[in-house]
């Protein structure tokens, strides 16, 4: 399938999307040592050439549901970083009014569905809002981020089936970062290949080098074209690699250190750095110069959580439940 090519503005957003999440990764990890940002944190570090490509094909009508590992997937749907980082302060104005935090951030108004705490659990809600859009007549695809644990889930399983039986326009995004939490993926998958489990459900499905962010726009923009002429699944496979360790209270003591060392040297962001250098497509000014950007608004985000306000306690019955009109009791949302 032939695709046009990239534009040098396109190019240069791609690099600055890898950035921008990079950026928030980090100083969310200086937060939580800290003690700024509390509970479970899951860094995404290595892994934002398989968002930034995958994002820049997503419409702003198009669903996406993502992991907890999901803070730059919210971010490139449009969630801003204010409201990202004053969510991971457990504070009111944030994306989820502070009561999901990192694992569990969500925007209606974005159409990002999570955030999602638990292993595959985001996968089934996926393929249902892919069968909503169906049966409601609605253009908008359905993206589900999930990572190589998932695969060895029922959830997925179930739902790959009644995605390819129903055919419904779901793109299922699988980030392979080799690790199940901390087993790698040679110690409980019998099958490595996660597209071949794909395609045991005639599901359409590609492998994807997840290191390099425009193979992952390729991928991504050959999958929206398939989805949108056939209305059935697509399947892709980002083998990429978690350069931290699997969350903030990992020890890691799975994976050897020259291990990860080498797989640092596939950097995406660095690797996409010097080819637009290589082709002239940014200068070392222009790099400087998105690097400031990003870091004013990273720290505008940090300022703006830490003015935002805790939730009063008067609301703490709020959103619980929904009376018979579908209006949560206690409050509106």
């Amino acid at each position: 399938m032939k695709t046009q090519p990239l534009t040098a503005s396109a190019k240069i957003t791609l690099l600055k999307d890898m950035m921008r999440i990079r950026r928030m990764e980090e100083l969310c990890a200086e937060l939580y040592t800290q003690e700024k940002i509390r509970g479970f944190l899951h860094l995404y570090i290595g892994e934002e050439a398989v968002a930034a490509g995958v994002m820049a094909n997503v419409r702003e009508q198009d669903n996406v549901i993502a992991t907890y590992r999901e803070h730059g997937h919210a971010l490139l749907k449009g969630v801003s970083a204010d409201a990202i980082m004053a969510e991971m302060f457990g504070r009111v104005d944030g994306c989820s009014r502070g009561r999901g935090g990192s694992m569990h951030l969500f925007s209606r108004a974005h159409r990002f569905f999570g955030g999602n705490a638990i292993v595959a659990g985001g996968i089934p809600q996926g393929v249902g809002l892919a069968l909503a859009a169906r049966q409601l007549g609605e253009d908008r695809l359905t993206f589900c981020f999930f990572g190589d644990g998932a695969m060895a889930e029922g959830a997925f399983h179930e739902s790959a089936n009644i995605a390819a039986l129903w055919q419904l326009p779901v793109i299922l995004c699988c980030e392979n970062n080799r690790y199940a939490m901390g087993t790698a993926i040679e110690r409980y998958e019998s099958q490595t290949s996660m597209t071949e489990k794909a395609h045991a459900y005639n599901i359409e499905a590609q492998a994807v080098d997840g290191m390099d962010v425009l193979a992952c726009h390729t991928a991504t923009r050959q999958a929206v074209a398939a989805v949108r002429a056939q209305q059935k699944p697509y399947f892709l496979e980002f083998n990429t690699y978690r350069f931290r360790p699997h969350s903030m209270f990992d020890p890691e003591l799975y994976r050897q250190k020259a291990e990860v060392d080498a797989w640092k040297k596939k950097c995406p962001i660095a690797s996409w750095r010097r080819a637009l250098l290589a082709d002239q497509l940014i200068s070392e000014t222009g790099l400087a110069q998105i690097a400031a950007d990003i870091e004013k608004e990273m720290r505008q985000a940090l300022a703006f959580a830490e003015a935002s306000a805790w939730e009063p306690l008067a609301d703490l019955e709020r959103f619980l439940y929904a009376t018979a009109e579908g209006t949560p009791k206690g409050g509106h949302a």
